[in-house]
This record gives structure tokens, sequence and C-alpha cells, in this order.
């Protein structure tokens, strides 16, 4: 089987189309960068967290998707909820956050 440069272009146009295609998102999955991208929002939302004595972080969830933090678990008080909702907010890359959290 002979392959010529142009077969061979346009195999590797195909490879190029399908590898795109594959990293794209969608309105329910993410892409490759977008799925990187959270996860780093997400653990730095998690470290601010930690850092705040005022929290007791271990009860707090935190989870992102395409920049949207939520924030689910349990706080002490409405103050805390408030704080870890500021602090969520302050992270560079989050486009929003939705607040799921409960005072016990």
């Amino acid at each position: 089987m002979k392959f010529t440069t142009k077969k061979f272009a346009a195999f590797c146009c195909a490879v190029a189309l399908t590898s795109v295609v594959g990293c794209a998102s969608t309105a329910t999955k993410e892409g490759t960068g977008e799925y990187v991208d959270d996860a780093v929002i997400t653990t730095k939302v998690k470290s601010a967290i930690l850092g705040e004595p005022a929290l007791k972080s271990l009860e707090i969830n935190v989870e992102t998707f395409k920049g949207i933090v939520q924030l689910s678990g349990f706080v002490s008080s409405s103050a805390a909820e408030n704080k870890a909702v500021e602090i969520a907010r302050s992270i560079k890359g989050v486009k929003s956050v939705k607040d799921d959290m409960q005072v016990k």
C-alpha cells in the first residue's frame, strides 16, 4: 500500500479533528482544560477555607464545575456561612458561588 502525501495530510487532519472534538466541552461535560482549571479552583478554595480559623473547614465540601463553586456541608453560624462564601468569591477564576451550606 502506497501512502501518498495527500493521504498522509488527510490522515493528520482527521487525527487533529478527532483530538479537538474529544476535548471539547458541552453543557454537562467539561473539556480537559476546564477540568484542570476547576481542579485548581477547588484546591485554592479549600486551602483558603482551611486557612480561616473561624471555619470548621472539614465540614465544608467544595466542588467546581465550569468556574461555578458549590459549597455544601455544615457551618456553625450564618457569619461562618457568609465568610466561606466570601472566601470562595475572592479566588481568581471563580465565576459564581452556589451556597448549599446549612447552619447547625
